[in-house]
C-alpha cells in the first residue's frame, strides 16, 4: 500500500485578518505570523507553523486590491463563519492530479503557479492546482508543488510549539469520496454529518484546541 501523502498546508479562510490574529494568539498561546499578499488572487494571510513543513494559513480577502474581481479563491467571498475552507498536499505530480480531478469535475484541475511577496522581503514561487473559489467548503485537496521555490513557507517560520494531530471531515454521503480518495492516494477521514466540514487538531502552548 503506498504512503499516504504529506498535508502541505490547512486555510482558515477569516473576514478580518488582524482580528483572527488577535484571537488565534488568545486561542492557541502564540501570535500567528503576517505573511504577505497574494497579489494575483486579492488575499492576504498569516501564518502558524504545526511542524513537519506543515503550517495553517489564515487568510483573508484583501480589499485594498480592487484589481481582482469576485469571488476570490478558498472561498473567501463565500464564507458565513470563519473556518477551514481547505487543505492543501504536498505534490511532485501536479499533472497527474490535474487529470484526475478534471476527470471529477472540469473546472478543477487547472495548474497555475503563485507566488507572494513575504514580510521579511522577497518572494515565494509555486505551482499548484487552482483551487475554485466556490463552494465554502471544499473537501477534496489542492496541491501545491514548490519545486520552482528556493524556500518553504514554514523555512521562514519559528517553531511555534503547535502540531497538527489531526484533520478530518464531514459530510452527509462521506462514500462519495472512496473512489477519488483512492485515486489519489488520500486517507482523510471523512464523518457522517449533515454538515460539510473541515476540523483540525492542534496541539499548541495552551493545550489541545479544535478549530
Amino acid at each position: 500500500m503506498a504512503i499516504p501523502r504529506k498535508i502541505d498546508h490547512i486555510v482558515y479562510a477569516v473576514q478580518d485578518l488582524d482580528a483572527s490574529i488577535s484571537e488565534f494568539e488568545e486561542k492557541l498561546g502564540m501570535r500567528p505570523i503576517f505573511g504577505g499578499f497574494h497579489k494575483v488572487f486579492g488575499t492576504k494571510n498569516a501564518l502558524i507553523s504545526l511542524g513537519d513543513a506543515c503550517y495553517l494559513e489564515l487568510l483573508a480577502g484583501d480589499n485594498t486590491n480592487t484589481a481582482v474581481p469576485k469571488p476570490r479563491w478558498m472561498g473567501v467571498d463565500m464564507l458565513q463563519t470563519n473556518q477551514i475552507t481547505r487543505w492543501a498536499l504536498k505534490s511532485n505530480q501536479l499533472k497527474m492530479d490535474s487529470e484526475i480531478l478534471k476527470n471529477l469535475n472540469p473546472e478543477m484541475g487547472i495548474i497555475r503557479g503563485g507566488s507572494r511577496n513575504v514580510a521579511n522581503g522577497g518572494s515565494l514561487e509555486w505551482g499548484l492546482i487552482m483551487p475554485l473559489p466556490y463552494p465554502e467548503v471544499e473537501l477534496l485537496p489542492f496541491m501545491v508543488d514548490w519545486s520552482t521555490s528556493t524556500v518553504h513557507p514554514t523555512d521562514k517560520l519559528p517553531d511555534m510549539g503547535c502540531r497538527l494531530l489531526n484533520l478530518y471531515g464531514t459530510h452527509p454521503t462521506p462514500k462519495i469520496f472512496d473512489g477519488i480518495f483512492e485515486q489519489l492516494n488520500i486517507d482523510l477521514e471523512i464523518k457522517t454529518s449533515t454538515e460539510i466540514k473541515l476540523t483540525a487538531i492542534i496541539e499548541c502552548p495552551n493545550g489541545t484546541i479544535e478549530i
